[in-house]
């Protein structure tokens, strides 16, 4: 059996905290590591406990979640712990800080139990997660922007057809990568891509991997946004 996910969770309600602990580790794959009740204790513990996931709230006193989100990911670099913003207020402000800081998931904390766990199982596979009510927002929000930078098509000598009106680019993706990159477009996880074009998870794992490194983007919500806007979707 592979190790249980680690779980970290920061809010300042510690009635919260126990409702979050009892869903989560009632699930045999995961195990909550440690709590906090602002975002200076988030840093902290993300340090010394090293946690797969955090589970981060927004408003909080002292450091709020997401200054709290970004001291994380910029002190964690690479492999650090996935953070999945949970948070009561559906605002744009926060949603938009949440990804800028680097945040692997934003869910509000109206959705039911399944939902926390399924957003903690995402992100510890290194995927990205946003709540259905914010996924049109950040689509359209990113979308409607004049695209900027190189634009993905597949490789010299692809099957690909032609799409004449699209931009021409830098980022070599194969065909195959363009297809995996199409499908995250359409918010479609790895085991419907799988299905989508008959490979294996783990190959699909493989080219996500490829094309956030070809395209520079931090994950898959980045990726998402890239397609949209150069009119891969």
């Amino acid at each position: 059996m592979s190790a249980p996910i680690r779980v970290l969770l920061v809010d300042d309600h510690a009635v919260m905290r126990a409702g979050f602990r009892m869903i989560l580790e009632a699930q045999d794959d995961i195990i909550v590591v440690g709590e906090a009740g602002d975002g200076e204790g988030a840093v902290a513990q993300a340090s010394a406990l090293s946690p797969d996931v955090i589970c981060m709230d927004v408003q909080m006193p002292g450091m709020d979640g997401l200054d709290a989100t970004a001291r994380i990911v910029e002190e964690s670099g690479p492999g650090g712990p996935a953070v999945v913003v949970v948070t009561t207020f559906d605002r744009d402000d926060y949603l938009f800080r949440a990804l800028a800081a680097g945040a692997s998931g934003f869910l509000l904390k109206n959705a039911g139990p399944e939902d926390l766990v399924a957003a903690v199982r995402v992100a510890a596979a290194g995927d990205a997660l946003l709540a259905p009510e914010v996924t049109k927002r950040v689509i359209e929000r990113f979308a409607a922007a004049p695209p900027s930078g190189p634009v993905a098509t597949p490789r010299e000598g692809s099957r690909e057809p032609d799409r004449r009106d699209e931009p021409r680019i830098a980022v070599d993706l194969t065909e195959r990568e363009t297809e995996v990159l199409r499908l995250l477009a359409d918010a479609r996880s790895n085991a419907e891509i799988a299905a989508a074009l008959y490979i294996g998870e783990a190959t699909v794992k493989t080219h996500v991997s490829n094309v956030l490194q070809k395209l520079g983007a931090r994950d898959r919500v980045a990726a998402v946004v890239f397609a949209h806007r150069h009119g891969l979707a």
